[in-house]
C-alpha cells in the first residue's frame, strides 16, 4: 500500500520495534495526527478469542468518562410513557410503527437506536436492513430496555458499542486528537478494564496479544499493556 507524504514523516516519530508506555502513546497519537480535520483516536485490541465459539464472541458497550467528542444522533422505537420519556431524555427522533416504516423506505439519519422490549417484535423485520449495518438494537449493549432515558442520557454522554470481529479484534473510538492526553489516557485505561474484566474463563495462554493506538489515518502506535495495568 502507498503511503504518502505526510504519513510516512509522521512515522518516522515512532519506533515501530517498541511498545510505549500510554502517557507516551497518547502524545505520539496527537503529535503524528497531520490532518486537517479533529481526528478521531481509536483503540485497538488483537485478542486471543475464536469468535465463532459463544462465549468467546464478545460484545457489549461501556460509557467512556470523557465521551467520544462525538454526540450520537438517537431513535427511539417505543410508545405511550416510554416514548415520552425518550423526548424528555433528549432523543432526536421517536416513534413507533410510523418510525419503522420510515427506516423500511431507506430513511437512516441516525446513528444509535433504542427500542423497549414490546417493540422488539415489529422491529425483527428490518433485521436484514439494520443488521449489516450494525444498528439492531440488542439487549447486550443496553439498546432493548424499559429505561430508554438512561440509555438515551448514556450514549449522549460517551458510550460506546463493542464487539469482536471474525478474527478475534476489537476496535472501538477512544475520543479526538483535540482531547488533553489525560483524557484520552483515562478513556484507553476504562476500555481495557472492561475487557480485561470480561475476559472469557475459556481462553487459554495469552488474551491480549497487541493493543495499538491511532488516530484517522495517522500511524499506529504500540502501547505497553503493563502502562495499562498500574494507576
Amino acid at each position: 500500500m502507498k503511503r504518502g507524504k505526510k504519513y510516512l514523516e509522521a512515522a518516522k516519530l515512532i519506533d515501530r520495534s517498541k511498545k510505549y508506555a500510554v502517557d507516551e502513546a497518547v502524545e505520539l497519537v496527537k503529535k503524528t495526527s497531520f490532518v486537517k480535520f479533529d481526528a478521531t483516536v481509536e483503540a485497538a485490541f488483537r485478542l486471543n478469542l475464536d469468535p465463532r465459539k459463544a462465549e468467546q464472541n464478545l460484545r457489549g458497550a461501556i460509557v467512556l468518562p470523557h465521551g467520544t467528542g462525538k454526540v450520537s444522533r438517537v431513535v427511539v422505537i417505543a410508545q405511550g410513557e416510554k416514548a415520552k420519556e425518550a423526548e424528555a431524555a433528549g432523543a432526536d427522533f421517536v416513534g413507533a410503527q410510523d418510525l419503522i416504516q420510515q427506516i423500511a423506505g431507506g430513511w437512516f439519519e441516525f446513528d444509535v437506536m433504542v427500542a423497549t422490549p414490546d417493540m422488539m417484535g415489529q422491529l425483527g423485520k428490518l433485521g436484514r436492513i439494520l443488521g449489516p449495518k450494525g444498528l439492531m438494537p440488542n439487549p447486550k449493549t443496553g439498546t432493548v430496555t424499559m429505561d430508554v432515558e438512561k440509555a438515551v442520557h448514556e450514549i449522549k454522554n460517551g458510550k460506546i458499542e463493542y464487539r469482536v470481529d471474525k478474527v478475534g479484534n476489537i476496535h472501538a473510538p477512544i475520543g479526538r486528537v483535540s482531547f488533553a492526553a489525560d483524557k484520552l489516557k483515562e478513556n484507553v485505561k476504562t476500555l481495557y478494564d472492561q475487557l480485561v474484566r470480561i475476559k472469557p474463563t475459556t481462553v487459554k495462554g495469552t488474551y491480549m496479544k497487541s493493543i495499538t493506538v491511532t488516530s484517522s489515518m495517522g500511524p499506529g502506535i504500540h502501547l505497553d499493556e503493563e502502562s495499562l495495568r498500574g494507576r
